[in-house]
């Protein structure tokens, strides 16, 4: 049986040693590489049913869970497996909350990665042996998955690059459209969220981020427009 994989991770090193995992466990695989959020959206667009996404959730354009609740919102039926540096209960418990199919620690030997990927292709979820998958764990709200699953891919990626602080025309300047179309976009994503301005936006995708400790920002949030200004903990340059 022929699979289709996406992996979306920023190091060669790694994914080359994904690839020898996946070419070792599966006969007749295409294996498709990506190194951001944006390349992998794309993947996604031109290979809608791959058999399975492999996600470092740090690559570029990720935001921590973000990239995985916008995955597991918009592709249900394709299992996703997290792959990361990080090997904390808490994140692993969140990751597979949050809908992914597995995690797997950076330091699993190759020979543990394989029995993984056959784990989940199969249907399964996977997570290290020492993890407890009945433990409870925080996480941000079911309404927030919802919101963040409600963005388009664009809509996504102007969230991700107001996140670090870039205004208006630069956004419209990176992805080759205009200011009128990127301010349309600020206001669906606001819209969508349920916030009033930048501020709030950003700090709605930061409580996704994996290493996110709850502050009092919020209550000093003021209202502002869809316009060109940046959130005031990220100047614009």
């Amino acid at each position: 049986m022929a699979h289709t994989i996406i992996i979306a991770e920023d190091h060669p090193l790694f994914r080359t040693a994904l690839q020898s995992a996946l070419n070792q466990v599966l006969d007749d695989v295409q294996i498709l590489e990506t190194d951001t959020i944006a390349a992998l959206q794309q993947a996604l667009e031109d290979t809608p049913n791959p058999d399975l996404v492999l996600l470092d959730f740090h690559i570029p354009g990720a935001h921590g869970f973000s990239a995985l609740m916008f995955l597991t919102g918009h592709y249900p039926d394709v299992p996703v497996l997290v792959i990361s540096a990080r090997e904390e209960e808490t994140i692993i418990l969140k990751a597979i909350g949050y809908g992914a199919s597995g995690f797997i620690p950076k330091s699993t030997p190759l020979d543990t990665m394989k029995t993984a990927i056959l784990q989940v292709l199969d249907g399964n979820i996977w997570a290290p042996a020492n993890i407890d998958l009945n433990r409870d764990t925080d996480r941000v709200s079911s309404e927030m998955e919802e919101k963040i699953a409600s963005l388009t891919p664009q809509q996504f990626r102007v969230l991700g690059m107001i996140s670090e602080g870039m205004l208006n025309k630069q956004i419209a300047f990176d992805l080759n459209v205009s200011e009128a179309t990127i301010k349309a976009h600020v206001t669906a994503i606001f819209k969508k969220l349920g916030v009033r301005n930048r501020t709030q936006a950003v700090i709605a995708l930061q409580q996704l981020e994996v290493d996110y400790e709850q502050t009092n920002d919020s209550d000093d949030m003021t209202a502002s427009s869809s316009g060109d200004q940046a959130p005031p903990s990220m100047p614009a340059p």
